[in-house]
């Protein structure tokens, strides 16, 4: 009979599950994985220096081609390195098994040297947090480990993975993956009841989440559809990952706000709200009262059953695939509403045309009202960088406070052409652009970050430039945590307090970090931009290059 080590398990389980990168940042005990690489050479390791930037970039990775991603970190403080980004794979509901060695259970209970609990500190934060305490189970538990990952809701699995069973010996072969198929159709009962109170409504709403780009292209067409045949305004949840809806059209308006009262207040007079791909909703600042309009009928679309009435009771929930959903209450509604809703939802999206229209022209006043101005404005920038990207571009962001500018600015793509900061810990865009440019080589990548995310996970330069990776890193320049500065102006309000009092220790001057000569000396090109007009030549350059490049935008700090 034959035998397998530990090592070997685990290198079969991840072929068969098609995996092609580990992302990781090794250690000692991680070693037999190491040196298995050598009889691998299908499957690729992107090293990083830290451990956040591997878990980030998996995390991209994975949100983007919906594969299961795997990380390689190293005991104990490895991983409480990359707890941060852990979370926000959490949140992101990314498909990650995250591994990490630890020392040989034979010196357990003499506390070895970086030994700790981490199935203990990994389980607030993933599905499933284990540690393979035999190399006889070891085949099961692998198995299991990616199926719990791709399981709606998908999310972060982790695995501990001791040196003495990566080395022991069993009988027992790796297991092949299950064909499992997840993606469901909604009850027809509840897609009747959802259509005629759709075609009762009088101001209908759409609010939508990740779970929609999750969900692929058929299922942003598919609320599209449902949208146009309402004539409803959609609206975005507070930090998407995700393209959602297209940006560019007319019905789209927003991203919600980050308190119950402002979100009420944002909904308007809608008498019935559509939740979609959600759980809903994510908020920065307590408010009483509910998010919802008085008396309003709340709806709910999800792929899995815990986002259904997980913060509001809802009048109607249905589960099911979202395109699938969607599309069967779309049909339903042209049947129950007939041809006077045809008129009504006309009559909708005539008029969100022209708000479409006003609002798009408010933008470009907004940036020509500041186009000379230096530092350059983020209205100014964006408009730059938005005639600089190609058709193929794939683009990463966690543009923080520029984020607006950028939304309203830059066309949206479809899935795999668009990712941005999940969960809400910082330091994800620049190994985003690491994971996007793994998933989809050859596509032309822009990552685009603030300065005081930047330094978090600044460690990704040199893993662009190791592995050759051709990412236009964009670092926005403002010298400050101006975020900070605008809800330190929240907190004062809130609390009360007024005068004039300063922003300690919100800025990042004395000394100023120089980014060209830190990309430089982790062996990225470097360009410093402060005339607006040069920016669109330079992302050009950049993306023509094939090479990592990293621009320092020099851009305006107000609040």
């Amino acid at each position: 009979m034959a035998t397998y080590t530990g090592r070997k398990i685990f290198m079969e389980t991840l072929k068969a599950e098609g995996v092609q990168y580990i992302f990781g940042n090794p250690g000692t005990t991680e070693m037999p994985i190491m040196d298995s690489l050598v009889d691998y050479p299908e499957i690729q390791y992107i090293l990083t220096l830290q451990e956040a930037v591997a878990l980030s970039a998996a995390d991209a990775y994975a949100l983007l081609t919906g594969k299961t991603g795997v990380v390689n970190l190293h005991v104990a403080p490895g991983l409480g390195n990359a707890m941060g980004m852990l979370f926000n794979a959490k949140e992101g509901r990314s498909p990650l098994v995250v591994t990490a060695g630890q020392q040989d259970t034979r010196m357990r209970l003499r506390e070895p040297v970086l030994y700790d609990d981490m199935v203990t500190m990994a389980r607030p934060v993933t599905k499933w947090a284990v540690q393979a305490e035999s190399a006889d189970e070891l085949p099961l538990l692998l198995n299991r480990a990616f199926k719990i990952a791709q399981e709606p809701p998908r999310g972060p699995v982790f695995v501990a993975l001791p040196i003495n069973v990566m080395i022991q010996e069993t009988d027992n072969p790796p297991l092949a993956p299950s064909g499992l198929f997840h993606r469901s159709h909604p009850d027809p009962a509840g897609v009747a009841e959802m259509a005629g109170l759709l075609a009762a409504a009088k101001h209908p709403v759409i609010v939508c989440g990740d779970g929609v780009g999750r969900s692929g292209p058929a299922a942003i067409d598919a609320l599209v559809r449902l949208a146009e045949a309402l004539g409803a305004p959609v609206w975005g949840e507070i930090l998407p990952a995700f393209t959602n809806f297209p940006r560019e059209h007319h019905l789209f308006r927003d991203q919600t706000p980050g308190d119950q009262a402002a979100i009420r207040k944002t909904l308007g007079d809608a008498d019935t709200v559509l939740l979609v791909g959600g759980e809903f909703f994510e908020e920065v600042w307590y408010e009483p009262g509910a998010a919802y309009p008085d008396d309003a009928v709340v709806l709910q679309i999800g792929a899995s059953p815990r986002e259904l009435g997980h913060n509001a009771t809802v009048r109607c929930g249905l589960l099911g695939d979202p395109a699938a959903s969607l599309d069967a209450v779309r049909e339903a509604l042209t049947k129950a509403g007939g041809s006077a809703l045809k008129d009504t939802a006309r009559q909708r999206n005539d008029a969100a045309k022209a708000a479409k229209q006003a609002a798009d022209e408010k933008q470009q006043a907004r940036a020509q009202k500041g186009w000379d101005n230096r530092p350059m404005t983020t209205a100014r920038l964006m408009a730059e960088i938005k005639t600089a990207l190609p058709p193929e571009i794939m683009l990463v962001h966690e543009a923080i406070t520029a984020a607006p500018d950028l939304m309203r600015t830059i066309p949206s793509a479809g899935k795999g052409d668009y990712l941005a900061g999940r969960g809400g810990g910082i330091g994800q865009a620049l190994p985003s652009g690491i994971g996007a440019q793994v998933a989809f080589p050859g596509r032309p990548t822009v990552a685009i970050t603030g300065d005081g995310s930047s330094l978090y996970t600044i460690q990704a330069l040199w893993t662009a430039a190791y592995h050759k990776l051709p990412v236009c890193f964009i670092i926005l320049h403002n010298r400050t945590y101006r975020i900070l500065k605008i809800n330190m102006n929240r907190y004062r309000r809130v609390a009360g307090i007024d005068g004039e009092r300063g922003y300690p220790h919100l800025d990042l001057e004395g000394p100023a970090v120089d980014y060209v000569k830190v990309a430089e000396g982790f062996g990225l090109n470097a360009r410093r931009i402060e005339d607006p007009a040069e920016v669109t030549g330079a992302v050009q350059h950049a993306l023509a290059s094939g090479q990592p490049w990293l621009l320092e935008m020099i851009v305006e700090g107000g609040v």
